[in-house]
């Protein structure tokens, strides 16, 4: 008899998983209007994120992380940069660029599919 242990997800991990992308998708969105979210939603991607490995959730939570760290870096530099005047357009192109990554995320997670992320 060959006893192998399967590694792949059970469909209650993945569905579990499935529902906390979303919830996180949900929480950066929501961090437009209250602002504090999007802090939440990237500590859930940190301590869940050992969870979506050798799923499609991962590519999400990469995703996600991804956006929230850049999104932080150009906000920075908008404030910083607003003494200038140039500091608007950063921060107004932040904020659509923030909006791209999440609706394509959300559709990609409707979808079924990874985000397209290198490692």
């Amino acid at each position: 008899m060959n006893d192998v242990v399967s590694t792949a997800p059970s469909s209650e991990r993945l569905a579990s998983l499935k529902q906390l992308t979303l919830i996180t998708y949900i929480l950066y969105a929501l961090s437009a209007v209250i602002g504090f979210t999007a802090i939440v939603a990237v500590i859930i991607n940190y301590v869940k994120r050992e969870d979506t490995a050798g799923t499609i959730y991962e590519s999400h939570f990469t995703w996600q992380i991804r956006t929230f760290w850049f999104s932080l870096l150009w906000a920075v530099l908008g404030f910083i940069t607003m003494i200038v005047g140039v500091g608007f357009i950063v921060l107004f192109a932040d904020s659509i660029w923030v909006i791209y990554r999440i609706v394509k995320g959300v559709l990609n997670w409707n979808d079924g599919k990874p985000m397209p992320v290198k490692a």
